[in-house]
């Protein structure tokens, strides 16, 4: 039976991890290292970094501190873990997502792959009884009780001064 950290280091979940993290073009953090070196980096650095792992030894990057401009002014401050920090993380996400998923209502929509708010909001909507009705006005007046109406207009209306114009 595959320990879980094998999971998460088998090479195709690692490389899945990698592609991902790539493809998202984010900033260099703390140390520096862009998406455009991070190859090297691993390459390089892949084996002491599995080790330390393995053995509680690894410590991730601080993460680097910006703010971001908010669109209606102010800032909003944003927290950027090195590159090689997010592969770990989406590598860990990979394995334990399909895991915990399980455990959520089928009514949680937040943060789940495959799931999103629009998602959310289609499903509120069926929860929802819509009527549509098309009225042909020209036609009403045709079969409607002229007594009838006169009498809810009235009692509506409630006024001696405008109910002799009804």
């Amino acid at each position: 039976m595959t320990n879980l950290l094998d999971k998460i280091f088998d090479i195709q979940n690692m490389y899945q991890a990698f592609r991902r993290v790539c493809s998202n073009k984010g900033t260099s953090g703390v140390d520096g290292i862009s998406v455009d070196e991070i190859d090297r980096y691993i390459r390089e650095n892949w084996q002491r970094i599995k080790v330390e792992i393995k053995e509680r030894r690894y410590k991730p990057q601080p993460v680097l501190r910006v703010e971001i401009p908010k669109p209606n002014g102010g800032t909003r401050k944003l927290g950027i873990p090195t590159v090689m920090d997010r592969i770990i993380q989406q590598a860990i996400v990979q394995v334990l997502s399909p895991i915990v998923d399980k455990e959520f209502s089928e009514f949680s929509y937040g943060f789940r792959s495959g799931r999103n708010y629009e998602m959310a909001v289609v499903k509120l909507l069926g929860y929802f009884y819509l009527w549509v009705v098309d009225i042909d006005l020209e036609k009403f007046f045709d079969t409607v009780s002229r007594d009838k109406l006169m009498s809810l207009l009235h009692n509506t209306i409630e006024d001696p001064d405008t109910g002799s114009l009804i």
